[in-house]
């Protein structure tokens, strides 16, 4: 029997401006509200309100965290300086990835691990595996834990006048403990749109108070809320992997092209360890790639690549990209066909269509 998706503590707001709404990694979602394109825009040129509810939060905490994590999952949360976070994968024992993650360090014994809605609940169990026998205890605060995000240029205009804290202290990747509109909050300057903006962690029953104020601040910014739809498209141009697009359980961090995350040399190890050294020593089997298509048509995930009359691999996400104005696509093949310039053909509707391999991300922003 299918389980009826979990609604977050802000879907009446999302039904009152309109949002078309679909289920999602196990949760009822907005996908869109005035539209795929005007929503990209926002967020490249002003700023954009997220509802990312559904993600994972799990808190580790104890005398023996850092290295607990340190065993669980590919980087080292013990190199952390309280305050910082950084991009990490949880693996399983053959060196697949079980999800990415972003862990933050918010004491010396505590940390935020934050995981995909659609893997929060494997991500939690093997934490809980993980730790175990540490003096390390998991608290796993996905559904009392409401996230927000506010992303773009003017991200920070806005969110500066209701926040509790100095947000230029914040770096990228960075995390503080203060408030929002009055609200105890987490406030991370993290994101997955490649713009410059924050990540507003609070209690779920504040999820409503802090979205408006949110909204409120924004409405003379040009803030707009965004759904799935232009996060995807945000993430694309971004060069951000999905799980379940770029990142699966049949893929090394080093076919993704993020082999900077594991950290093979740390001490104490860490659960896939020797499979990925094996990995590592013997090379990838497949490539990560960025495609600008030349010729006419748009890639989807699914599509096959293929290098003159030889199959090389698929497409894993394809869009047009709205800032760019072009169809672009991310897509696993050949190590030999990998190198930026390369030309290869993407079947789109029976026919075979130009498409070039080019360097990741597709989209970075001013500096």
């Amino acid at each position: 029997m299918t389980e009826e998706p979990r609604s977050t503590p802000l879907e009446e707001r999302h039904e009152t401006l309109g949002a078309r709404m679909v289920d999602f990694a196990g949760w009822r979602m907005p996908i869109q509200y005035a539209g795929i394109i005007e929503e990209h825009r926002a967020v490249r040129e002003r700023a954009g309100l997220f509802d990312l509810c559904h993600m994972g939060e799990l808190f580790v905490e104890g005398p023996e965290a850092g290295a607990a994590l340190a065993h669980a999952v590919t980087t080292d949360p013990r190199a952390l300086a309280v305050g910082r976070a950084q991009y990490s994968m949880i693996c399983a024992p053959d060196g697949g990835i079980l999800d990415d993650l972003i862990v933050y360090r918010l004491a010396d014994d505590r940390f935020l691990v934050v995981a995909n809605a659609s893997n929060a609940a494997v991500v939690s169990d093997a934490l809980a595996e993980r730790i175990d026998g540490r003096r390390a205890v998991l608290d796993d605060r996905s559904l009392a834990t409401a996230l927000v995000a506010i992303q773009g240029p003017a991200a920070r205009q806005i969110l500066a006048p209701l926040a509790g804290l100095d947000l230029d202290a914040i770096h990228y990747y960075g995390i503080a403990e203060g408030s929002v509109a009055g609200i105890p909050a987490l406030v991370a300057r993290t994101g997955y749109t490649g713009e410059d903006g924050f990540e507003v962690f609070v209690e779920a029953g504040a999820a409503t108070a802090l979205w408006d104020a949110l909204a409120a601040a924004g409405a003379g910014a040009g803030l707009v809320p965004v759904g799935l739809g232009a996060r995807d498209t945000l993430r694309l141009e971004a060069g951000m992997p999905l799980y379940g697009n770029e990142l699966n359980r049949s893929t090394t961090p080093f076919e993704a092209g993020l082999g900077r995350v594991v950290k093979l040399a740390k001490d104490g190890g860490f659960v896939g360890r020797d499979a990925l050294a094996k990995a590592a020593d013997a090379g990838p089997r497949k490539l990560l790639v960025g495609l600008a298509v030349r010729g006419r048509g748009i890639a989807r995930h699914g599509h096959p690549v293929f290098a003159g009359g030889r199959a090389t691999g698929a497409v894993t996400s394809g869009t047009m990209s709205p800032t760019l104005g072009i169809p672009i696509a991310m897509a696993y093949v050949a190590p030999g066909d990998a190198p930026p310039g390369t030309m290869l053909d993407v079947e789109i509707r029976e026919a075979r269509v130009a498409a070039e391999v080019v360097p990741l991300p597709f989209y970075a922003r001013p500096r």
